[in-house]
């Protein structure tokens, strides 16, 4: 039976894998809740506030000339009301409805925030639609617009929109004052705003001298100190919550209770940065763009702290540089990280124009701040985002701090291991944890899973995310097994599913063999791992990667099996670009790269009967995610048979030239 996200019996599903204390902390959120009903409080009176978290001099005129040219083009495309979220094109930001979502056609209900039932499409739109205008990025972009050219237009565009959503938005009512990341995101784009806007002569005046915001900034910042993320929940949106009211409590420090806000973001800040990040770097979500996210939101707090002259813990800087080396070493030759996991385009600070690449930024931020290794790959183009940052983050003194002597290619914490070789082949296997936190709740049942890819160009894909709320369906099949280059046994995934949001138990994986060497060398890389999601049965996955041939094995077992033959399920996932001729088991696949034709062969298990799947829909089947609301067909192999336990199925794939 599938519980759906938001059912009495999902909450009672949650309810079972929450520790007492996050109990305890729900149930007074809850409390409050009901108390906050009545008991509003105004802003304290706040006299003499200046803002003093300004750029240094000469910052603006350190910025790319190309960056520049890109982000006012961006500026310029929104001053005349375009935009595009998450695949859906909107051409009212000239004068945006803040409850509007162009998705569904829907405006979300007025009323108590906390009685607005925001997972339900059918009440309320896509609410992801809805909040992402509202996170004001864009208006990070109009402000940066102002810094680089001085054209007031911008300026004041920023301060009509700000003035619009103040008055719409009054503390506690509506879809807006629900969800923490929210919030924190919300006040990030606010100190920005501030900042890049003070040369303009009405910033005060929007700010610091206009009692509207002042209520705005400090409602925003108790609501946070109120309801932080607790337990299961405490992923990557605790830390947006942290990084915001800590920005805001460093750059609008004009209350009473801003040093304790400061000192406990602070605190939650690094203990849960420490918390969401392995050793190795990599984050603990086991999705890149969440790592994306969360080291974004990580180098900007920090920002903030340098600006304001305030110490920061050196663990804290510590995890950024160890995130920041993990993303040099798992990218592939073009700067693309794995797609593995969840993930919803979500950023920390925009500044920067269309094109712009997130991950040259963040590398080049990272170059600026810490200091490149020698084995960091080249970084090339530029960002407006990277000089800002840099000129506010104090450089961190690296010496005497262990770095990778070489580019780091298994990550055994995290279970992530990378197999490089010629022709920039790049293989991501996955013998990781299966999510993060008691709920798991951006696991993907991918366990065991590959991405492959010949010059940065997908040939075994990731299937990506494509949505969250609205659409069960769809969330279901691009979480799923079958959804993954894996292995599927008896039609079901690899662990029980308690709805799209809930994992009930969280399959166990290990590495057995990880000898990356092999194939930089000209000889042979091998991977080997196992994972027990599957009832009775253990699956082991091998993977040989053999340079002198370019060529991929990839042998599936499973051991274990007890009763009846089980009914199996082989799928391998295609990237967009890549079509493919299928004959029997062997499919010729072909593409185009640069303007160069490229090819590569896929010889497929025999025991199994093969068939092309592109674009199904009843049930999904075919499909490819390239950000998060978007989605295209693409080639999906899919073979069926049965596992006796005789023998492994093996999958060859060979690279032409």
């Amino acid at each position: 039976m599938t519980v759906s996200s938001g059912s009495p019996g999902w909450y009672l599903r949650r309810l079972s894998r929450m520790g007492p204390r996050e109990v305890g902390g729900r149930a007074g959120d809850a409390l409050r809740r009901r108390l906050w009903r009545s008991a509003r409080p105004e802003c304290p009176g706040v006299t003499g506030a200046r803002f003093t978290a300004v750029l240094p001099a000469g910052t603006i005129a350190a910025i790319p000339a190309d960056a520049a040219k890109r982000l006012i083009a961006e500026a310029d495309r929104l001053m005349a009301g375009h935009t595009e979220y998450f695949g859906v094109v909107r051409d009212d930001l000239d004068d945006p409805d803040w409850w509007y979502d162009p998705k569904t056609g829907r405006r979300a209900p007025r009323g108590y925030a906390f009685d607005v039932p925001y997972r339900d499409e059918d009440a309320v739109g896509d609410i992801k639609q809805i909040w992402e205008l509202s996170r004001h990025q864009y208006l990070t972009v109009l402000a940066a617009a102002y810094a680089i050219t001085g054209d007031e237009r911008y300026a004041e565009r920023v301060a009509a929109h700000l003035r619009s959503w103040w008055t719409a938005n009054p503390p506690l009512r509506g879809v807006h004052w629900i969800s923490g990341i929210e919030l924190g995101i919300r006040l990030l784009s606010w100190v920005w705003i501030r900042r890049l806007l003070d040369g303009w002569p009405g910033a005060a005046g929007l700010f610091e001298d206009n009692p509207v915001a002042l209520n705005q900034i400090w409602h925003h910042q108790r609501w946070l100190a109120a309801f932080p993320s607790r337990g299961s929940s405490a992923n990557n949106h605790v830390i947006a919550e942290a990084a915001g009211q800590f920005a805001a409590a460093c750059a609008f420090g004009w209350f009473p209770s801003s040093a304790r806000w400061r000192t406990e973001a602070l605190r939650s800040l690094e203990r849960h940065l420490r918390g969401n990040t392995f050793g190795s770097g990599l984050n603990r979500e086991l999705a890149t763009e969440y790592h994306g996210l969360v080291l974004e939101l990580g180098l900007t707090a920090v920002a903030e702290a340098d600006a304001a002259g305030r110490p920061v813990p050196a663990s804290l800087r510590l995890v950024l540089l160890r995130m920041t080396d993990a993303l040099a070493a798992v990218v592939d030759n073009r700067l693309r990280p794995p797609r593995q996991g969840d993930a919803d385009d979500g950023h920390g600070l925009v500044v920067d124009g269309a094109g712009t690449d997130r991950w040259a930024s963040l590398l080049a931020t990272g170059d600026a701040v810490f200091g490149r290794l020698a084995w960091w790959p080249a970084v090339t183009g530029t960002d407006v985002r990277t000089p800002l940052l840099a000129a506010l983050i104090r450089p961190y003194a690296t010496k005497g701090t262990a770095r990778p002597a070489s580019r780091p290619a298994h990550f055994a914490d995290a279970g992530m291991t990378i197999l490089r070789g010629p022709g920039e082949i790049w293989c991501r296997c996955d013998g990781g944890p299966h999510g993060f936190l008691s709920i798991a709740a951006h696991a993907h049942a991918d366990a065991l899973s590959l991405e492959v890819r010949h010059d940065g160009v997908d040939v075994l894909a990731d299937p990506g995310t494509y949505c969250y709320h609205g659409q069960p369906e769809w969330r279901r099949y691009f979480r799923s097994t079958l959804g993954h280059n894996t292995l599927q046994l008896d039609g079901g995934d690899q662990s029980v599913s308690g709805g799209p949001f809930l994992w009930t138990r969280q399959a166990r994986s290990r590495v057995l063999v990880a000898d990356t060497s092999g194939a930089s060398d000209g000889g042979t890389a091998r991977w080997c791992a196992e994972h027990d999601g599957y009832q009775r049965s253990v699956h082991r996955r091998r993977v040989e990667l053999t340079a002198a041939s370019q060529e991929l094995r990839v042998v599936d077992e499973v051991h274990g099996r007890n009763g009846p033959r089980r009914a199996v399920h082989l799928a391998f996932h295609l990237g967009p670009t890549i079509a493919a001729d299928l004959v029997g088991n062997r499919a010729v696949l072909t593409w185009t790269r640069d303007g160069e034709d490229r090819s590569a062969v896929l010889d497929l298990p025999g025991q199994l009967s093969w068939r092309a799947h592109r674009g199904e829909s009843d049930p999904p089947l075919g499909w490819y995610s390239a950000g998060f609301g978007r989605k295209e067909p693409t080639t999906t192999l899919v073979g069926t048979g049965f596992a006796d336990g005789a023998e492994g199925f093996t999958t060859m794939l060979k690279f032409r030239g």
